[in-house]
Parts: C-alpha cells; structure tokens; sequence
C-alpha cells in the first residue's frame, strides 16, 4: 500500500498540538507555530526536519527516499521523503514524530514521553 499525502495530513495531525496552515501554496503542518513537515508541490513528497549534518548519510543509505532540493535546502535543517518509496504508514508516523520532536518546544516534546520512544 503506498503512502499518499492524505496519510501525511491525517498523521501528523494526529500529534500533539499541531496545526495545518498553508504556505507557499502548500499544506504545511506545525507545532507550537514551527513547520515540522510540508507536502510538495506535487503531493509525491514531504519534507522534514532533519539535523544537516544527518542528511548526507541518510541520502547515501537510500537515496530513492531521501533527497535534498539543490538550492533551496542546502542551508537549511531540511530533508526530502518520497512518499511512494516509504515502506509503511509506520515508517511515515516515525519520520514524522523524529521531525516533530525536533521542531516542538522541550516541555511540550517532554511531555510527550512516548513519542520519543517510537521506532
């Protein structure tokens, strides 16, 4: 079953304190006001906080699901999923609770124990 921007939108406002505004002319989804995830233009993609020292290697590892948009990324802690390389709507959730905790305020992500300890 491929994952679809539906699943994106219906995930990640299943986490705490979030909200879907659009920007750019895409879905955005936010926590506590900071973009923790944005569907692409297409709908084929999202991106995702990631730590840009982390990028490279997760790229290298599978790099018909990561990608960076040259350019517009580079300097930004930013990463590019294919939706229809992921695996489950389970890979999803996680891609999307790791961004999540990145973007959420500490006492929010620590009151929220059990999203850090997802898969």
């Amino acid at each position: 079953m491929a994952v679809t921007a539906e699943d994106v939108r219906t995930t990640a406002l299943s986490l705490p304190d979030r909200s879907e505004k659009l920007a750019w002319g895409m879905p955005t989804f936010r926590v506590a006001g900071k973009i923790f995830a944005a569907l692409g233009e297409d709908d084929a993609s999202i991106g995702v906080k990631c730590p840009k020292e982390d990028r490279a290697e997760l790229i290298a590892a599978e790099p018909e699901k990561f990608f960076v948009r040259a350019g517009h990324d580079d300097n930004y802690a930013w990463l590019r999923v294919r939706l229809a390389a992921l695996e489950s709507a389970a890979e999803l959730r996680a891609i999307l609770i790791d961004s999540w905790l990145q973007a959420a305020p500490r006492p929010l992500a620590a009151a929220h124990p059990d999203l850090a300890d997802t898969p």
